[in-house]
């Protein structure tokens, strides 16, 4: 199935948002000490790692070359979150809201690539959408641990 160019490079735009998760989760890993936030941000980040592989799958079964860096707008949210920490230290919340803010942005590229007029197969257009499913999972997981904190304190 030969893929039209911007099918190719919104699919290049899914890898570079999932890996600008994959380092937005590495560093909040590094920002907190705990156990439990530790254990679900390396979960989230071991999903990315895996749609990062079916998306340059596709990209590679098109003649494309894997997407290997992240998003200016990765780097400079990661910028954000060391500034942020710098103020605030690692408080759970601080750091809770900083990764529901960019599982937003996740959702908002899926969503932005869903409903666009750039035609796909019904494959393409499935992973794409099983894909944004689960990411909503996980924005629901991290806003429900966020909520809670909230309460706690």
């Amino acid at each position: 199935m030969q893929l039209n160019e911007k099918l190719l490079e919104a699919l290049n735009d899914l890898v570079r948002i999932n890996r600008d998760r994959v380092e937005g989760y590495r560093k909040a890993i590094d920002q907190t000490d705990d156990a439990d936030l530790k254990a679900l941000f390396q979960r989230m980040a071991d999903e990315s790692n895996s749609y990062i592989d079916q998306l340059n799958m596709l990209l590679l079964t098109n003649g494309e070359g894997a997407t290997m860096q992240s998003s200016i707008y990765g780097r400079i949210y990661r910028t954000w979150m060391d500034v942020k920490a710098t103020f605030s230290g690692p408080d759970r919340h601080s750091i809770l809201s900083s990764c529901e803010y960019g599982e937003g942005a996740a959702q908002r590229t899926y969503e932005e690539i869903l409903r666009s007029s750039i035609p796909m197969p019904y494959s393409v257009r499935e992973l794409i959408a099983n894909q944004k499913g689960a990411l909503r999972s996980s924005h629901d997981t991290v806003r429900t641990y966020r909520e809670l904190e909230k309460v706690a304190h």
